[in-house]
């Protein structure tokens, strides 16, 4: 008999999305710069660690999107929270707004990915491409407006991934579907 494996999703989802609500914040303007430290610490500890072990834990269970998806985005907490931490005066600020672009690109083939997924895996992945795409653009632009949209697209994210894992947890837990999670069309 094959022993079951607890599923890794819900966790790495939750990290995300806890990470991604407090920095949001920020971007929002809910919040200023001061409150970045409570970032930094999720940034590393939830957002970057725990998806990294969500990542870990996919690649056994077989599933690549898993793998890359939570390992890539733990990588960027830490990278993210680094940054910030230790290299922000250093860095050019056009090379931040490059940053999140590409991270936009990556989530873009991602976002993709996701179509052979569900319709709330797929939401957070196109809500986080978009979040992505405008932050650097408002940092291109130097305009504190679209990085405040940036900022709105990424509580939406967040909100959107805090969703799929109580979904994914509570419709294990009950043995039914409580939360929807609306399969994609395969056809």
């Amino acid at each position: 008999m094959e022993e079951k494996r607890a599923n890794p999703a819900p966790l790495g989802l939750a990290g995300f999305a806890f990470t991604t609500w407090m920095l949001s914040m920020v971007n929002a303007g809910w919040y200023s710069a001061d409150a970045m430290g409570i970032v930094l610490a999720l940034a590393f500890a939830y957002g970057g660690l725990a998806q990294l072990v969500a990542g870990i834990l996919e690649y056994p269970r077989g599933n690549t999107f898993g793998t890359v998806a939570f390992f890539s985005y733990g990588a960027f907490w830490i990278s993210f929270a680094l940054l910030q931490q230790f290299f922000g005066t250093k860095v050019p600020p056009t090379t931040v707004d490059w940053y999140l672009l590409i991270w936009g690109i990556f989530t873009l083939y991602m976002w993709f990915a996701s179509f052979r997924t569900d319709r709330a895996l797929w939401s957070v992945f196109l809500g986080l491409w978009l979040t992505f795409v405008v932050l650097a653009m408002g940092g291109f632009l130097g305009s504190s407006m679209v990085t405040r949209i940036g900022g709105y697209l990424g509580l939406i994210t967040a909100v959107l991934a805090f969703y799929s894992s109580a979904a994914q947890v509570i419709n294990e837990l009950f043995g039914r579907v409580v939360l929807p999670v609306g399969p994609m069309s395969h056809s």
